[in-house]
């Protein structure tokens, strides 16, 4: 790879994912730029600084795209050992996980990005918390947070609201 000043560096990484199909890791970009994955997290708050819409969700980078469909905020409640169950309900009845929201008594909203379409995806994210030993953000909260859910249209949104209130997901005060 040819050497770039910082400023080459960060065009080039923009383009990366302007052109990318899905995430891409700071790793992947750092073996693609012959740097540090510390020196592309910097890159990326230094793009994002100046104004790009990146996104860091579980499987790496991705720009901010306009997506069709309706999006829905749905409040939920469960254990962390439901937490696969909840987002498998979510995908299988047509919806994307965009996000998690909890509550912080101290910072205030919290918002872990996802972007979870498939089981593939949930697999994917569940194994990353394992090999991590993370837990869940709803566990700041007793169980209660929010998800961003984006799905094709209002009836799919509709079979998402059955699927978790069937499965006692659903928050009901």
């Amino acid at each position: 790879m040819v050497e770039h000043s910082g400023a080459e560096r960060r065009a080039a990484v923009a383009r990366v994912l302007e052109e990318a199909a899905g995430p891409v890791s700071a790793a992947s970009l750092a073996r693609q730029f012959s740097v540090s994955r510390q020196i592309i997290v910097g890159d990326i708050a230094l793009l994002r600084a100046g104004g790009a819409g990146i996104l860091a969700t579980p499987r790496g980078y991705v720009l901010e795209r306009r997506q069709e469909g309706v999006v829905h905020t749905v409040a939920c409640v469960h254990t962390p050992e439901q937490m696969e169950a909840e987002l498998t309900a979510i995908v299988d009845a047509g919806g994307e996980v965009v996000d998690v929201i909890v509550e912080h008594p101290v910072y205030g909203q919290l918002t872990g990005i996802l972007g979870l379409r498939s089981r593939y995806d949930i697999g994917e994210f569940i194994r990353r918390v394992a090999e991590h030993g993370a837990r869940p953000l709803s566990d700041l909260t007793g169980g209660i947070h929010l998800h961003t859910v984006r799905c094709q249209d209002e009836k799919s949104f509709q079979r998402v609201q059955k699927a978790l209130a069937n499965e006692g997901f659903l928050l009901n005060m």
